[in-house]
């Protein structure tokens, strides 16, 4: 008995000591700036959502999520990898046209007046700190990291590791010009080696000028954390992207809300809307859309063509690969909302009417 309880702690302590020192977790605690004091969102040392959404699992639900998460669903993961519309380097360097390419999951490349920006970067093959035993990415890249061109600037929701992957930081991080981040995430880039000076740090409503570009962090209804001692000790947010011409939302993560009329009031109508439609369940409905909130937010929004994201990546809930996308074009349809559903990889040109319609994800992926 006394040698059970030696190893139970002594494999505590090595996870503590991971936990501590394994930069992959980030900045074990943001370091606090006066923005957290002056920020609306920021109550009792921890970030909070406007309106307090609860996650609504109860101790039995809570036994009932582990038991379906551990069983799975049987077409939880395509039979096959994705096939995807691989990118020539050179194409990002000669079509400036404005233009969105889904890198798959909630990453994209957004080509917006002249710049080009990375969003949400994760180009990693499991969104975990341990990427040997997190969920495999259903495809490859449709380019690899060492093809990409400089990024003008990376923009980032929040810190969960399905939307910030330390190695991708680390790669590209010399060949960023810029960071934009909720408040607190700066911290975790420091601890990677980007530099201070490269990372602007937001709160909610605040607008940042960047060269052609008009950058605006907008609310969201989520949470935030990369590990046990650090859950919501930074912010989390949607991004407005605007230029001369045209407008983009980019969603991030969260749930359905008042603030997807507020932001479309403020800032729409939207060409682009680039929003999440995965990863959902009943009893995280606090921190996640349903595909059909989907759609009613994107006519919150004001906006013209929705493009789905957040599926098609990694298994990260107990529904069926291909679900999200099916309930979300049905949605729209019904609701006679114009979406774009591009393949991995292939670039949705703003403002084209001739955007990617076709329902790839149909075809033989099914055991």
């Amino acid at each position: 008995m006394k040698l059970v309880i030696a190893i139970l702690l002594f494999l505590l302590a090595v996870v503590m000591i991971i936990l501590r020192f394994s930069p992959t977790f980030g900045a074990n605690q943001p370091a606090r700036t006066t923005a957290f004091n002056h920020s609306p969102q920021y109550r009792q040392g921890e970030f909070v959502n406007t309106k307090v959404a609860p996650l609504k699992i109860s101790g039995r639900s809570a036994i009932t999520l582990i038991k379906d998460m551990v069983k799975g669903h049987s077409q939880s993961r395509p039979h096959k990898p994705l096939e995807v519309a691989f990118l020539d380097k050179s194409y990002l360097h000669k079509d400036k046209r404005n233009q969105a390419i889904w890198l798959g999951h909630s990453t994209f490349l957004l080509r917006m007046g002249g710049k080009l920006l990375l969003l949400d970067p994760m180009l990693g093959t499991a969104p975990s700190p341990l990427p040997l035993v997190g969920s495999k990415r259903f495809s490859q890249m449709p380019i690899q990291m060492a093809d990409l061109p400089f990024i003008d600037a990376v923009l980032v929701s929040h810190d969960h590791y399905d939307h910030l992957d330390y190695g991708t930081i680390r790669k590209l991080k010399d060949r960023v010009g810029h960071f934009f981040v909720p408040l607190g995430v700066g911290s975790h880039l420091q601890r990677w080696g980007v530099s201070g000076e490269k990372i602007s740090e937001c709160d909610w409503w605040d607008e940042c000028s960047f060269e052609s570009l008009q950058i605006s962090c907008t609310p969201a209804r989520h949470f935030s954390g990369r590990n046990i001692n650090n859950r919501n000790s930074t912010l989390w947010c949607s991004w407005v992207i605007i230029d001369s011409n045209q407008r983009v939302f980019f969603s991030g993560d969260g749930s359905y809300g008042s603030h997807f009329r507020e932001i479309g009031k403020k800032y729409g109508p939207f060409d682009l809307n680039l929003m999440e439609c995965g990863q959902y369940d009943r009893r995280w409905s606090a921190s996640h859309m349903m595909p059909e909130q989907t759609v009613q937010a994107h006519i919150e929004l004001k906006g013209k063509v929705l493009l789905p994201m957040h599926w098609a990546a990694f298994v990260l809930a107990v529904h069926s690969w291909n679900e999200p996308i099916e309930r979300v074009t049905r949605a729209a349809m019904h609701q006679e909302q114009e979406v774009a559903t591009p393949r991995i990889g292939e670039p949705v040109i703003i403002g084209d009417p001739n955007y990617p319609r076709s329902a790839w994800w149909r075809e033989d992926y099914f055991s």
